[in-house]
């Protein structure tokens, strides 16, 4: 090799020293473009085909009201409330009229051949049965028998149970579940959800 020739990175690369590097080619910028297209397409599609990917309802309420016995030995509370027998019957009927939701809101789904899943796509969309007034009667059933379950156990940490799951359950659940049927059936289900409740 002549002297002549200096062999070093900025000769290689077609730059004078001193010179900054050439920017990386535009295709670049193009190719993450279009996999940041590509991503939320997918996206778009899983919300389309399923709502989530994790069934969080069973999981919440599982959890919370397991959570709630075990704290109701573990560190009891005292119940704020009368023992009497009105209160008694309240919460009973409270409890109930879940189990009536939850039941009724299954059978209505099954009728209609469409899943009681959370974690998999609709394919009808259910507005007869309780699911005329309540876009989630199966969830509000669910926290009304933790509420129901409170009373006549006087156990206070199956209320803030309740509202824990009411709570997550909108966010991991409902929201990504509206979006899935808003996607799957369009103005039919925007309609649906002009004239009905998300909870009460």
């Amino acid at each position: 090799m002549s002297n002549s020739e200096p062999d070093n990175a900025a000769t290689r690369q077609g730059t004078q020293p001193g010179q900054q590097p050439a920017e990386p080619p535009a295709e670049d910028a193009l190719d993450s473009v279009e996999m940041q297209s590509d991503a939320e397409a997918q996206d778009d599609r899983d919300i389309e085909l399923r709502p989530s990917s994790v069934p969080w309802p069973p999981l919440l309420l599982a959890g919370f009201a397991a959570l709630a016995i075990i704290l109701g030995y573990a560190a009891p509370v005292e119940w704020p409330g009368v023992d009497d027998t009105p209160a008694r019957f309240i919460g009973l009927g409270i409890g109930v009229l879940g189990i009536v939701l939850v039941v009724w809101g299954i059978v209505t789904l099954r009728t209609h051949d469409t899943t009681m899943l959370p974690d998999v796509g609709a394919t009808h969309l259910v507005t007869s049965g309780p699911f005329w007034r309540f876009r989630n009667p199966i969830y509000l059933g669910d926290a009304m028998i933790l509420l129901g379950a409170a009373e006549l156990t006087k156990n206070i940490w199956l209320v803030g149970a309740a509202a824990a799951f009411a709570a997550l359950v909108t966010k991991l659940a409902i929201v990504p579940e509206e979006r899935h049927l808003e996607r799957r059936f369009g103005q039919a289900y925007l309609d649906y959800k002009s004239r009905s409740r998300r909870w009460i």
